[in-house]
């Protein structure tokens, strides 16, 4: 009885193969968040159950769409999300993160609201104070602006 062997394809001497980076092929999802505060709390939403990352606390915002400016893209969301207006302010962050599936580039304005906000998707809302924040779970992305707004907070 004999036993098959496969060939292994060769590369000529002195031709290597390309080499292809761990971001070659990893989706960049650009995202614009708020950073609301009133009366010294901060305005935090639950992720949904079936979302990347569901059960995480977030400051409220989303996705950009293709060819969406990072303000529009945040007024947007929070109106479908939150049922408000926003007027965006400075932008106090901007960072990258990298997860097992994607590389989420986020950027973080100072927002102020023009009423008051009403969840639309049945997601939970809190004001936090500052110094709360980090009793929160968050996601990893947010680390840099969870230290920086909780810096002087105690």
């Amino acid at each position: 009885m004999s036993v098959a062997q496969t060939e292994v394809p060769r590369v000529p001497d002195g031709e290597a193969l390309p080499l292809l980076s761990a971001d070659a092929e990893m989706t960049t999802i650009v995202v614009a968040a708020a950073v609301i505060e009133r009366g010294g709390r901060l305005l935090v939403t639950r992720r949904l159950k079936g979302t990347h990352l569901e059960g995480y606390w977030e400051f409220p915002g989303g996705k950009c769409d293709p060819g969406e400016s990072l303000a529009a893209c945040l007024r947007r969301e929070l109106h479908e999300e939150l049922a408000i207006d926003v007027v965006v302010g400075t932008e106090i962050l901007a960072t990258s993160h990298l997860y097992p599936d994607r590389r989420v580039e986020l950027h973080f304005f100072t927002c102020e609201l023009r009423g008051d906000p009403t969840p639309q998707l049945n997601q939970e809302m809190r004001w936090v104070p500052r110094e709360e924040l980090t009793s929160l779970k968050l996601p990893p992305a947010d680390d840099e602006l969870v230290a920086l707004l909780t810096r002087d907070a105690t």
